[in-house]
Protein backbone atom coordinates (compact mmCIF):
# COMPACT_ATOMS: atom_id res chain seq x y z
CA UNK A 1 0.00 0.00 0.00
CA UNK A 2 1.13 3.39 -0.89
CA UNK A 3 1.51 5.83 1.37
CA UNK A 4 0.70 9.81 0.21
CA UNK A 5 2.80 12.46 0.85
CA UNK A 6 2.45 13.99 4.22
CA UNK A 7 1.77 10.63 5.71
CA UNK A 8 3.41 8.74 8.41
CA UNK A 9 5.94 6.40 6.86
CA UNK A 10 4.80 3.60 9.83
CA UNK A 11 2.40 1.37 7.52
CA UNK A 12 0.15 0.74 10.92
CA UNK A 13 -0.22 4.59 11.28
CA UNK A 14 -0.86 5.49 7.40
CA UNK A 15 -3.68 2.30 8.11
CA UNK A 16 -5.16 3.90 10.85
CA UNK A 17 -5.04 8.10 9.36
CA UNK A 18 -7.20 5.91 6.53
CA UNK A 19 -9.60 4.71 8.54
CA UNK A 20 -10.07 8.04 10.45
CA UNK A 21 -10.79 9.73 6.86
CA UNK A 22 -13.21 6.55 5.20
CA UNK A 23 -16.26 7.83 4.22
CA UNK A 24 -18.01 4.94 3.28
CA UNK A 25 -18.99 1.82 5.42
CA UNK A 26 -17.75 -1.07 3.76
CA UNK A 27 -14.39 1.10 3.46
CA UNK A 28 -14.44 1.55 7.20
CA UNK A 29 -14.93 -1.98 7.90
CA UNK A 30 -12.01 -3.01 5.39
CA UNK A 31 -9.38 -0.67 6.59
CA UNK A 32 -10.13 -1.66 10.54
CA UNK A 33 -9.75 -5.07 9.84
CA UNK A 34 -6.10 -4.44 8.00
CA UNK A 35 -5.04 -2.17 10.61
CA UNK A 36 -5.56 -5.45 13.27
CA UNK A 37 -3.99 -7.55 11.04
CA UNK A 38 -0.90 -5.07 10.56
CA UNK A 39 -0.44 -4.97 14.75
CA UNK A 40 -1.54 -8.53 15.14
CA UNK A 41 -4.04 -8.49 17.17
CA UNK A 42 -7.36 -10.24 17.62
CA UNK A 43 -10.30 -10.48 19.83
CA UNK A 44 -13.13 -8.03 20.68
CA UNK A 45 -13.73 -5.90 23.70
CA UNK A 46 -11.77 -2.97 25.57
CA UNK A 47 -8.86 -5.86 25.07
CA UNK A 48 -8.69 -4.66 21.66
CA UNK A 49 -8.83 -0.90 22.72
CA UNK A 50 -6.40 -1.20 24.96
CA UNK A 51 -3.86 -3.12 22.47
CA UNK A 52 -4.53 -0.41 19.50
CA UNK A 53 -3.22 1.87 22.09
CA UNK A 54 -0.38 -0.04 22.63
CA UNK A 55 0.36 -0.37 18.57
CA UNK A 56 -0.40 3.03 17.82
CA UNK A 57 1.01 6.29 19.82
CA UNK A 58 1.94 8.94 17.21
CA UNK A 59 0.44 12.22 18.02
CA UNK A 60 -2.72 11.96 16.27
CA UNK A 61 -3.69 8.95 17.86
CA UNK A 62 -2.48 10.11 21.30
CA UNK A 63 -4.79 12.80 20.85
CA UNK A 64 -7.84 10.23 20.27
CA UNK A 65 -6.71 7.96 23.57
CA UNK A 66 -6.94 10.97 25.38
CA UNK A 67 -10.62 11.95 24.67
CA UNK A 68 -11.68 7.91 25.00
CA UNK A 69 -9.85 7.42 28.33
CA UNK A 70 -11.61 10.26 29.97
CA UNK A 71 -14.64 8.96 28.61
CA UNK A 72 -14.14 5.59 30.02
CA UNK A 73 -12.94 7.13 33.37
CA UNK A 74 -16.63 7.84 34.19
CA UNK A 75 -17.58 6.25 37.34
CA UNK A 76 -20.57 4.78 36.33
CA UNK A 77 -18.24 2.31 33.87
CA UNK A 78 -16.20 1.10 36.71
CA UNK A 79 -13.36 0.72 34.53
CA UNK A 80 -14.56 -1.39 31.99
CA UNK A 81 -15.98 -3.84 34.85
CA UNK A 82 -19.50 -2.63 35.75
CA UNK A 83 -20.86 -5.52 32.57
CA UNK A 84 -17.88 -7.83 32.03
CA UNK A 85 -19.66 -11.09 32.18
CA UNK A 86 -22.94 -9.34 29.82
CA UNK A 87 -22.82 -10.89 26.50
CA UNK A 88 -24.62 -8.68 23.68
CA UNK A 89 -26.44 -8.65 20.19
CA UNK A 90 -27.06 -5.64 18.97
CA UNK A 91 -29.78 -5.26 15.95
CA UNK A 92 -29.43 -2.38 13.60
CA UNK A 93 -26.07 -0.11 12.88
CA UNK A 94 -28.40 3.12 13.17
CA UNK A 95 -27.32 6.23 15.09
CA UNK A 96 -29.03 4.77 18.01
CA UNK A 97 -27.90 0.95 17.77
CA UNK A 98 -24.32 2.10 17.57
CA UNK A 99 -24.40 4.46 20.05
CA UNK A 100 -26.13 1.66 22.23
CA UNK A 101 -23.43 -0.53 21.42
CA UNK A 102 -20.50 1.96 22.57
CA UNK A 103 -22.11 2.63 25.84
CA UNK A 104 -21.86 -1.53 26.49
CA UNK A 105 -18.72 -1.83 25.47
CA UNK A 106 -17.39 1.06 27.93
CA UNK A 107 -19.83 -1.19 30.47
CA UNK A 108 -17.06 -3.97 29.70
CA UNK A 109 -19.69 -6.23 27.81
CA UNK A 110 -19.08 -8.23 24.90
CA UNK A 111 -20.82 -6.43 22.27
CA UNK A 112 -21.92 -7.68 18.45
CA UNK A 113 -23.82 -6.27 16.25
CA UNK A 114 -25.90 -6.98 12.83
CA UNK A 115 -26.78 -4.60 10.51
CA UNK A 116 -28.65 -6.30 7.17
CA UNK A 117 -27.00 -3.29 4.84
CA UNK A 118 -23.75 -3.01 3.67
CA UNK A 119 -23.38 1.04 3.19
CA UNK A 120 -24.95 4.15 4.88
CA UNK A 121 -27.14 6.45 2.65
CA UNK A 122 -29.18 8.35 4.67
CA UNK A 123 -28.50 11.98 4.04
CA UNK A 124 -31.13 13.52 5.91
CA UNK A 125 -29.97 16.53 8.30
CA UNK A 126 -30.11 16.05 11.82
CA UNK A 127 -30.03 18.67 14.40
CA UNK A 128 -28.22 17.97 17.37
CA UNK A 129 -29.08 18.94 21.29
CA UNK A 130 -26.23 20.53 23.09
CA UNK A 131 -25.89 17.66 25.35
CA UNK A 132 -25.79 15.60 22.17
CA UNK A 133 -23.15 17.75 20.87
CA UNK A 134 -21.22 17.32 24.40
CA UNK A 135 -21.33 13.91 23.85
CA UNK A 136 -20.38 13.22 20.64
CA UNK A 137 -17.30 15.52 21.14
CA UNK A 138 -16.15 13.02 23.99
CA UNK A 139 -16.18 10.71 22.04
CA UNK A 140 -13.49 12.07 19.52
CA UNK A 141 -16.25 13.01 16.70
CA UNK A 142 -13.53 16.02 15.33
CA UNK A 143 -11.00 13.77 15.21
CA UNK A 144 -13.10 11.41 12.06
CA UNK A 145 -15.12 14.51 10.98
CA UNK A 146 -13.53 17.78 11.10
CA UNK A 147 -16.41 19.80 10.08
CA UNK A 148 -18.23 18.72 12.77
CA UNK A 149 -20.59 21.61 13.72
CA UNK A 150 -18.23 23.62 12.70
CA UNK A 151 -20.89 25.83 10.47
CA UNK A 152 -23.05 28.16 11.94
CA UNK A 153 -25.91 25.33 12.78
CA UNK A 154 -25.04 22.15 14.83
CA UNK A 155 -26.50 19.93 12.44
CA UNK A 156 -25.39 16.63 10.61
CA UNK A 157 -26.34 14.07 8.17
CA UNK A 158 -27.37 10.40 9.68
CA UNK A 159 -24.58 9.03 7.34
CA UNK A 160 -22.04 11.40 8.77
CA UNK A 161 -23.38 10.31 12.41
CA UNK A 162 -23.51 6.92 11.86
CA UNK A 163 -19.85 6.57 9.96
CA UNK A 164 -18.58 8.45 13.21
CA UNK A 165 -19.95 6.09 15.41
CA UNK A 166 -18.89 3.03 13.58
CA UNK A 167 -15.36 4.03 13.71
CA UNK A 168 -15.40 4.63 17.60
CA UNK A 169 -17.34 1.18 18.08
CA UNK A 170 -14.81 -0.93 16.41
CA UNK A 171 -12.17 1.05 18.27
CA UNK A 172 -13.97 0.29 21.21
CA UNK A 173 -14.08 -3.32 20.77
CA UNK A 174 -17.33 -3.99 19.17
CA UNK A 175 -17.81 -6.50 16.67
CA UNK A 176 -19.93 -5.43 13.68
CA UNK A 177 -21.51 -7.72 10.53
CA UNK A 178 -22.90 -6.18 7.93
CA UNK A 179 -25.07 -8.14 5.18
CA UNK A 180 -26.69 -10.32 8.61
CA UNK A 181 -30.41 -9.89 8.75
CA UNK A 182 -31.92 -10.68 12.83
CA UNK A 183 -35.16 -12.68 11.94
CA UNK A 184 -36.01 -14.20 15.09
CA UNK A 185 -35.13 -15.03 19.00
CA UNK A 186 -34.23 -18.13 20.47
CA UNK A 187 -34.97 -18.87 24.30
CA UNK A 188 -32.29 -19.80 26.26
CA UNK A 189 -32.71 -24.19 26.45
CA UNK A 190 -33.41 -25.07 30.15
CA UNK A 191 -30.51 -26.83 31.73
CA UNK A 192 -30.01 -29.26 34.92
CA UNK A 193 -28.52 -27.54 37.17
CA UNK A 194 -29.86 -24.06 36.22
CA UNK A 195 -26.43 -22.19 36.68
CA UNK A 196 -25.14 -24.19 33.59
CA UNK A 197 -28.04 -22.77 31.38
CA UNK A 198 -26.68 -21.09 28.08
CA UNK A 199 -27.85 -17.81 26.81
CA UNK A 200 -30.34 -16.97 24.22
CA UNK A 201 -29.50 -17.60 20.03
CA UNK A 202 -30.48 -15.50 17.62
CA UNK A 203 -32.08 -16.70 14.11
CA UNK A 204 -30.17 -15.00 10.97
CA UNK A 205 -30.26 -13.96 7.53
CA UNK A 206 -28.05 -16.02 6.11
CA UNK A 207 -28.19 -19.02 8.29
CA UNK A 208 -24.59 -19.87 7.69
CA UNK A 209 -23.59 -16.62 9.27
CA UNK A 210 -21.23 -18.15 12.36
CA UNK A 211 -23.25 -15.66 14.67
CA UNK A 212 -25.72 -18.62 14.46
CA UNK A 213 -24.15 -20.20 17.56
CA UNK A 214 -23.75 -16.53 19.57
CA UNK A 215 -25.55 -17.19 23.01
CA UNK A 216 -26.15 -13.93 24.73
CA UNK A 217 -27.74 -12.43 27.33
CA UNK A 218 -29.12 -9.20 26.29
CA UNK A 219 -30.74 -8.31 23.09
CA UNK A 220 -31.29 -4.08 22.16
CA UNK A 221 -33.72 -4.29 19.20
CA UNK A 222 -32.49 -0.95 17.20
CA UNK A 223 -33.76 -1.59 13.76
CA UNK A 224 -36.56 1.21 13.59
CA UNK A 225 -40.03 1.34 13.90
CA UNK A 226 -41.18 -1.16 11.06
CA UNK A 227 -39.17 -2.96 13.14
CA UNK A 228 -40.31 -4.81 16.41
CA UNK A 229 -38.63 -8.31 17.13
CA UNK A 230 -42.18 -10.48 18.74
CA UNK A 231 -42.11 -10.34 22.50
CA UNK A 232 -41.28 -6.24 22.54
CA UNK A 233 -43.47 -3.44 22.95
CA UNK A 234 -43.79 -0.70 20.94
CA UNK A 235 -45.28 3.03 21.97
CA UNK A 236 -46.25 5.12 18.85
CA UNK A 237 -47.69 8.17 19.08
CA UNK A 238 -50.16 9.31 15.46
CA UNK A 239 -50.54 12.80 14.72
CA UNK A 240 -52.24 14.03 11.24
CA UNK A 241 -51.44 12.34 8.14
CA UNK A 242 -48.90 14.25 6.15
CA UNK A 243 -46.90 13.83 2.61
CA UNK A 244 -43.38 14.44 3.32
CA UNK A 245 -41.25 14.86 -0.13
CA UNK A 246 -37.58 14.88 0.67
CA UNK A 247 -35.01 16.24 -2.40
CA UNK A 248 -31.11 16.01 -2.22
CA UNK A 249 -29.50 18.39 -3.87
CA UNK A 250 -25.69 17.25 -4.86
CA UNK A 251 -23.76 19.83 -3.39
CA UNK A 252 -21.09 20.65 -6.75
CA UNK A 253 -19.19 22.97 -3.76
CA UNK A 254 -19.07 25.20 -6.35
CA UNK A 255 -19.29 29.26 -5.42
CA UNK A 256 -22.40 29.97 -5.49
CA UNK A 257 -23.33 26.78 -3.43
CA UNK A 258 -20.72 28.23 -0.88
CA UNK A 259 -22.58 32.14 -0.77
CA UNK A 260 -25.63 30.14 0.13
CA UNK A 261 -26.04 30.53 3.70
CA UNK A 262 -26.95 27.52 6.00
CA UNK A 263 -30.05 27.73 7.32
CA UNK A 264 -31.71 25.22 10.12
CA UNK A 265 -35.48 25.01 9.00
CA UNK A 266 -38.59 26.95 8.28
CA UNK A 267 -41.64 26.68 9.97
CA UNK A 268 -44.82 28.67 8.53
CA UNK A 269 -45.53 29.38 12.32
CA UNK A 270 -42.42 30.77 13.08
CA UNK A 271 -42.14 32.66 9.54
CA UNK A 272 -45.40 33.11 8.27
CA UNK A 273 -44.25 35.81 5.24
CA UNK A 274 -41.76 34.03 3.99
CA UNK A 275 -44.15 30.93 3.38
CA UNK A 276 -46.69 33.34 2.12
CA UNK A 277 -44.33 35.14 -0.43
CA UNK A 278 -43.35 31.61 -1.53
CA UNK A 279 -46.79 30.13 -2.04
CA UNK A 280 -47.43 33.76 -3.91
CA UNK A 281 -44.52 33.12 -6.52
CA UNK A 282 -45.13 29.38 -6.98
CA UNK A 283 -48.74 28.75 -6.50
CA UNK A 284 -47.54 25.39 -4.34
CA UNK A 285 -46.12 24.13 -1.14
CA UNK A 286 -43.85 26.02 1.04
CA UNK A 287 -41.03 23.13 2.10
CA UNK A 288 -38.64 23.10 4.93
CA UNK A 289 -34.94 23.61 4.21
CA UNK A 290 -31.70 22.34 5.09
CA UNK A 291 -28.75 23.55 3.50
CA UNK A 292 -25.78 22.54 5.50
CA UNK A 293 -21.58 21.37 4.08
CA UNK A 294 -22.27 17.78 3.96
CA UNK A 295 -22.52 15.90 0.44
CA UNK A 296 -25.86 17.02 -0.50
CA UNK A 297 -28.54 19.85 0.19
CA UNK A 298 -31.50 18.35 2.00
CA UNK A 299 -34.88 20.46 1.30
CA UNK A 300 -37.92 18.44 3.23
CA UNK A 301 -41.07 19.61 2.86
CA UNK A 302 -44.60 18.76 3.13
CA UNK A 303 -46.96 19.85 0.14
CA UNK A 304 -50.35 20.44 0.01
CA UNK A 305 -52.65 17.71 -1.24
CA UNK A 306 -54.04 19.90 -4.37
CA UNK A 307 -50.47 20.36 -6.10
CA UNK A 308 -50.11 16.74 -6.41
CA UNK A 309 -53.69 15.86 -7.62
CA UNK A 310 -54.96 14.70 -4.56
CA UNK A 311 -57.41 16.77 -3.82
CA UNK A 312 -59.94 14.69 -4.81
CA UNK A 313 -58.96 11.71 -2.75
CA UNK A 314 -61.68 10.88 0.10
CA UNK A 315 -60.33 12.60 3.51
CA UNK A 316 -59.68 9.48 5.03
CA UNK A 317 -56.11 7.38 6.09
CA UNK A 318 -56.04 5.06 3.48
CA UNK A 319 -54.99 1.38 4.53
CA UNK A 320 -51.52 1.99 4.19
CA UNK A 321 -49.59 5.05 3.36
CA UNK A 322 -47.43 4.31 0.81
CA UNK A 323 -50.15 4.51 -1.43
CA UNK A 324 -50.51 8.26 -1.18
CA UNK A 325 -47.11 8.32 -3.07
CA UNK A 326 -47.28 5.70 -5.25
CA UNK A 327 -47.49 6.25 -9.04
CA UNK A 328 -50.78 5.14 -9.41
CA UNK A 329 -52.07 7.03 -6.00
CA UNK A 330 -51.94 10.08 -7.99
CA UNK A 331 -53.30 11.31 -11.18
CA UNK A 332 -50.31 14.07 -11.86
CA UNK A 333 -46.83 12.68 -10.39
CA UNK A 334 -44.59 15.79 -8.95
CA UNK A 335 -41.55 16.09 -12.20
CA UNK A 336 -38.24 17.17 -10.88
CA UNK A 337 -39.07 20.95 -12.54
CA UNK A 338 -41.74 21.41 -10.05
CA UNK A 339 -39.42 20.54 -6.91
CA UNK A 340 -36.38 22.72 -8.40
CA UNK A 341 -38.73 26.28 -8.63
CA UNK A 342 -39.54 25.70 -4.87
CA UNK A 343 -35.89 24.89 -4.41
CA UNK A 344 -34.47 28.32 -6.27
CA UNK A 345 -37.74 30.63 -4.84
CA UNK A 346 -36.51 29.77 -1.57
CA UNK A 347 -33.30 30.25 -1.74
CA UNK A 348 -33.80 33.53 -3.37
CA UNK A 349 -32.76 31.92 -7.26
CA UNK A 350 -29.03 31.49 -5.44
CA UNK A 351 -28.73 27.71 -5.06
CA UNK A 352 -28.27 25.33 -8.76
CA UNK A 353 -30.39 22.87 -9.52
CA UNK A 354 -29.15 19.88 -10.33
CA UNK A 355 -30.47 17.30 -8.17
CA UNK A 356 -30.36 13.39 -7.48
Amino acid sequence: MSVPDGEPANPAHALFESFLRAGQCQEVLSCFEELCRQLGLQGSGLQLYHGLKAGLNYWNAKALWSKLDKKAGHKDYDQGTACANTKCLVVGAGPCGLRVAIELALLGARVVLVEKRDAFSRNNVLHLWPFTIHDLRALGAKKFYGRFCTGTLDHISIRQLQLILLKVALLLGVEVHINVQFKDLLPAPRRDPPLSAGGWRAVLQPSSSPLSHYEFDVLISAGGGKFVPEGFKRKETRGKVAIGITTNFINRHSRAEVEVSEISGVARIYNQKFFQNLYNKTGRWSPSDDRGPGGSHLSPGAPRMSPLGWDACPRTVPPCRGHLVAPRGSAQPLPHRQVSTWKTSSTTRTTPTTSS
